[in-house]
């Protein structure tokens, strides 16, 4: 079996590594992208983020969520919403998504290559795929391959009413009751679409608090909506078996509607939670299992994570690691960037970098969150004086239009420079709003900014100019008292 020679050889066709594909091949170089799926896009694409974001927008269509304070609580656009109806929006966006990348990569000569991916040595790669084998050279390697739902031994999945991220829109039918256990981001979000389906949903969190990386007001308000759509939080709680029940007959079968099957929670305080289906959403593990990345001198964590330097370089000078494989913040957006600096990196390019302390998240909760720079607590922990702005949607007409009257804007900064230090939302539109404080911060601007620029009306983006005001009003306060 020959051995086809490449300048770089990327393993896994998600955000890292498409990008990181992309800007070798517009440097000139020979690229080959193995996937281990028979479609490209990874798990960004086809089990994470754009399934699930689509899935939040369907439920947020379909139940007219966003319009019940205007037309009333009872306000939906369907009826009666099934897994089908979200599994059809989603199926459709992934389709175009596939269609996009598979496009980009063809445009830039690049060669897909679909099987396994597996080391022989740090410079050749075997691959397994679905009707042949063959074999890879590279004197350059990213690995970019990812992560898979964290299991447990005391969680039994089955697919079926016990299932993990991936699984969603498995379930055959919407339940009537859920449990997720995690309240980390993946469960939080989804915690918010079924709740806002009408599914009551209860929450396991062993943690005090959800989102602890986020700003403890933001989060807290979180909390307030979730509880207000009905979900149970169980914080400070921790899952220590889970069962499924078989179900039980009905006493008159002509009446009775199909019976379901039960899952329990058993927690180590010895409460019992019951539902009809179960979503284990505690973690990601790094894809790694089989790499075999002994054969090129490496070693990943417990985690599946493989180490890396501030150019994305592995321990092996010639092989480089980018996305969600390297750890945190496993944010798609950051794993793009990585991926190019990675590929620049490689290939000596070493000026390539970005500033992590300027990268915005998204958190697609309902209402969504997003946010930059530091939180209040970081700034009290680091002795940095601050002070505070807040607008709220209901204070600007687009909040009113929208029928969003719940959402906030936060800005922090400094309370000598002025200078912007962190840019906090909740609420409808939140992750695109958060762009232009991620401008100002980036151009180490002050708070004066807002004071001073004109925004469209009637727009959310006026918050900004609303909290800034506030902010300065406080300041002033202080330094009259």
């Amino acid at each position: 079996m020959s051995t086809v020679q490449y300048d770089l050889i990327v393993i896994g066709s998600g955000p890292a590594g498409q990008r990181a594909a992309v800007a070798a091949a517009k440097a000139g170089k020979r690229v080959a992208v193995v996937e281990a799926r028979t479609v490209v896009g990874g798990v960004s694409v086809n089990t994470g983020t754009i399934p699930s974001k689509t899935m939040r927008e369907a439920v947020l269509h379909l139940s007219g969520y966003n319009y019940r304070a205007i037309y009333g609580i009872n306000y939906r656009v369907k009826e009666k919403i099934t897994m089908a109806d979200l599994a059809f929006r989603v199926q459709a966006v992934i389709k175009t998504e596939v269609d996009v990348i598979e496009a980009q990569l063809s445009r830039n000569g690049i060669d897909v290559v679909h099987g396994i991916a597996r080391f022989l040595d740090p410079h050749q790669v075997h691959v397994q795929g679905p009707e042949a084998e063959t074999t890879l050279e590279a004197g350059r390697i990213i690995i970019a391959v990812g992560t898979r739902p964290a299991s447990s031994p005391a969680v039994p999945i089955n697919g079926r009413n016990i299932i993990n991220s991936d699984q969603i829109l498995s379930l055959p039918e919407l339940p009537r009751s859920l449990i997720v256990v995690g309240g980390g981001v993946i469960g939080v979000e989804y915690a918010c679409m079924f709740a806002v389906l009408g599914v009551r949903v209860t929450l396991i969190e062993r943690r005090d608090r959800l989102l602890d990386f986020v700003d403890r007001e933001i989060a807290e308000a979180l909390s307030y909506h979730l509880r207000d759509n009905r979900v149970t939080l169980r914080l400070g709680e921790e899952v220590e078996s889970v069962e499924e029940l078989a179900p039980q007959p009905a006493q008159d079968p002509s009446q009775a509607s199909p019976a379901r099957s039960t899952v329990v929670a058993n927690l180590k305080s010895k409460k019992r939670v019951s539902g009809d289906a179960l979503l284990y959403a505690v973690g990601r593990q790094g894809s790694v299992d089989n790499l075999n990345l002994a054969a090129a001198g490496l070693e990943a964590d417990a985690r599946g994570r493989i180490a890396v330097d501030g150019h994305f370089q592995t321990k092996v000078e010639h092989i480089y690691a980018a996305g969600d494989v390297v750890g945190f913040p496993a944010l798609a957006s950051v794993s793009m960037e990585q991926g190019r600096i990675a590929a620049c990196c490689a290939f000596g390019d070493r000026s390539a970098a970005s500033n992590p302390g300027f990268y915005p998240y998204g958190i697609y909760t309902i209402p969504e969150i997003s946010f930059i720079g530091k939180t209040e607590e970081q700034l009290t922990d680091e002795d940095v004086p601050y002070e505070v702005g807040m607008a709220y949607y209901r204070e600007v007409a687009r909040g009113q239009i929208r029928g969003d009257t719940a959402g906030r804007l936060k800005l922090i900064f400094h309370r000598d420079t002025r200078k912007v230090l962190g840019v906090h939302i909740i609420g409808d539109g939140a992750a695109e709003l958060v762009h232009i404080g991620q401008a100002v911060m980036i151009l180490d601007g002050e708070i004066d900014y807002f004071i001073d620029t004109v925004f469209n009306y009637p727009t959310l983006a006026e918050c900004y100019k609303v909290a800034a005001f506030n902010g300065l009003g406080r300041l002033h306060r202080y330094q009259n008292d």
